[in-house]
């Protein structure tokens, strides 16, 4: 109750010494006589301030405020946006988890930019600290949205259909019709009729539907499309489901590489792995048992003369596989078709040649007798290897070959392959003499020799040719260390060179324990997703009302969202009532009007 005006103004000198002490705002105040003392403007008497104190959150209060915003679907939405971002380094730079030798190859093009990319963590995006503390807050945020939601919609989908509002004529969607009684027949009845007729339509249709009756008029509720909401909730939980085999999974995972040659066997265990990525669940010592030999890697190149000449063409290595106490059997790989054995998966990733090298000392012992994979270099095959000879010479030997499978000499003097196969192999090697740099206990690369601490004795720089060598040739080392030999593996009596040297395979061996659970939540987000985008979320009422000999029926629509189909759906709904109605003469009420028509207020 407001104040009466000799309250608010008590004389000139108590005004200005209220305005003098209170500022602005209170003069504002008591200058107006409707406004309350404890009016949000007004001066506090104790405190003189004359804003609006809030009380102190502390500790728990923003502890609460922050799981809001933590749990808040918009978050869910930049973590999830966050998470890709932060994925894309992961296909810009090699991973250690899935090409080590890429990263190291990394290492040497870009001595400068590595370091800082490592520190980074950029060749371990995906247990990077970064990474998983996005990945970390997205499932907690995920499932605090989804937990809440789940209850509020488990509730809404047990709890009846709303009651049928007064007045329908207000809703967007909204038609309604006038039913003529026979001389016969009571309108309470026809109305009743009318409204059982409409609650099996919808309950055929699919809605769920209540009966609401009172006072003189008869109605039904009826809803449908909880599964857009149920939708929505399996699309969310999948992602967490996906998150879940992902980060769990992921530690059962291993991936490793390995090179086999023709006629050798592999055997799973972490001796025979070049490189070897395990999950932090994984036990290196119980791996599952098995071997694979490689029988034979063929492939086939377009002949010279025809379109894509020299180009590769299918590429499938031939493999014996054997378990502990049970029969051989075979397998094959091919690109993008990996052998399936023992949970694992295998992989052809490259291939090349691997001649054999034989070295012999003065005394002509053999000191070195191996086939060395030699790693290709451009699209003919011409290929690079090193070979090293640690003991059984005078000195450490370190030899870096050249192999062409079809030599031609250019113009300027060197060799280069002009056909990947075998037509007129040749090998080069430049000779380095000294200290391999292999006896301090730091691992060295098969594949690369650093000459720091050697001598070259032949080819490069040295003055002296590099040594040439054809299938089954035998040339001496310098210095009288000893000689050299490029042995013939071709079958006695064969004409050419095909077959006379061996080939390699070098595979990636995979095991994924989330991949099954990966894609079986995929396949449910996506219907998830497909139902919250496609399935309408609906109410419709119909409502008969017994006017004297005739009843007025009423059928309204309300919607979830943009429905553009409502409309029309009403519309339907009720041709196929009235037709219902008219159909049940001349026990029931006929409709005097035949074609529906929308209701304009």
């Amino acid at each position: 109750m407001s104040r009466p005006r000799s309250d608010a103004s008590t004389g000139s000198d108590a005004s200005t010494g209220s305005a003098a002490s209170t500022g602005s705002a209170a003069g504002s105040a008591a200058a107006d006589p409707l406004r309350p003392a404890d009016h949000a403007d007004a001066v506090d008497p104790v405190s003189g301030s004359d804003g609006i104190t809030q009380p102190a959150l502390g500790v728990v209060g923003w502890l609460r405020w922050g799981w809001r915003q933590l749990t808040s679907m918009r978050t869910a939405l930049v973590l999830l946006l966050l998470l890709a971002i932060a994925a894309v380094p992961g296909s810009l730079v090699p991973q250690r988890s899935a090409d080590p030798n890429g990263v190291r190859q990394y290492f040497v093009d870009n001595p400068d930019l590595a370091p800082v990319l490592d520190n980074l963590s950029l060749f371990d995006v995906y247990t990077s600290p970064w990474f998983s503390a996005i990945y970390i807050l997205l499932f907690v945020s995920l499932v605090g949205c989804v937990i809440p939601r789940t209850k509020h919609h488990y509730k809404a989908m047990r709890a009846q259909p709303p009651r049928t509002p007064a007045r329908l004529s207000r809703l967007d969607v909204h038609h309604s019709e006038i039913l003529e009684c026979q001389d016969d027949q009571d309108a309470a009845a026809a109305a009743a009729a009318a409204v059982d007729a409409a609650q099996q339509q919808l309950r055929k249709a699919g809605y769920r539907v209540a009966r609401y009756d009172g006072g003189r008029a008869f109605s039904v509720s009826a809803e449908r499309g909880y599964l857009r909401e149920t939708g929505n909730l399996v699309f969310h939980a999948s992602l967490v489901g996906v998150l879940l085999a992902v980060g769990i999974g992921g530690g059962f995972t291993y991936t490793g590489q390995t090179v086999i040659i023709e006629g050798r066997t592999w055997v799973n265990t972490m001796l025979d792995y070049t490189s070897f990525n395990p999950g932090r669940f994984v036990d290196e010592d119980a791996l599952t048992p098995y071997a694979l030999t490689l029988d034979d890697f063929s492939l086939s190149y377009v002949a010279p003369g025809q379109q894509g000449a020299g180009q590769a063409g299918d590429f499938v290595a031939h493999l014996s596989t054997q378990f502990p106490d049970a029969d051989a059997g075979t397998g094959e790989v091919r690109v993008n078709h990996p052998l399936q054995i023992a949970g694992d998966k295998v992989y052809l990733m490259g291939n090349g040649y691997a001649p054999t090298i034989t070295v012999r000392n003065g005394d002509g012992d053999v000191v070195f007798s191996e086939p060395v994979p030699f790693l290709p270099q451009d699209n003919n095959m011409t290929s690079q290897g090193v070979v090293k000879v640690p003991d059984g010479l005078r000195e450490q030997v370190g030899m870096v070959g050249f192999f062409y499978p079809t030599a031609q000499e250019l113009t300027n003097g060197a060799l280069t392959s002009v056909y990947g196969d075998l037509e007129y192999p040749m090998l080069t090697f430049w000779v380095y003499a000294g200290d391999l740099g292999i006896d301090g206990g730091v691992p060295k690369s098969v594949y690369t020799l650093d000459p720091a601490e050697m001598t070259q004795l032949a080819g490069g720089d040295s003055g002296a040719e590099s040594l040439e060598l054809k299938p089954g040739e035998t040339v001496d080392l310098p210095d009288g260390l000893g000689t050299v030999t490029f042995d013939n593996e071709a079958p006695e009596g064969a004409a050419g060179f095909q077959d006379s040297v061996k080939r390699y395979v070098s595979l990636s061996i995979h095991r994924d324990a989330a991949a099954t659970w990966v894609l079986v939540f995929a396949v449910l987000a996506t219907a998830g997703l497909l139902a919250a985008l496609f399935i309408p979320r609906r109410r419709m009422w119909v409502r008969a009302t017994p006017q004297g000999h005739t009843v007025q029926l009423e059928y309204a629509g309300l919607a979830r969202g943009e429905d553009p189909a409502l409309d029309g759906a009403v519309d339907q709904f009720a041709q196929r009532h009235l037709a219902s109605l008219a159909d049940r003469e001349p026990a029931g009420a006929r409709p005097a009007r035949p074609e529906t028509t929308p209701d304009v207020d």
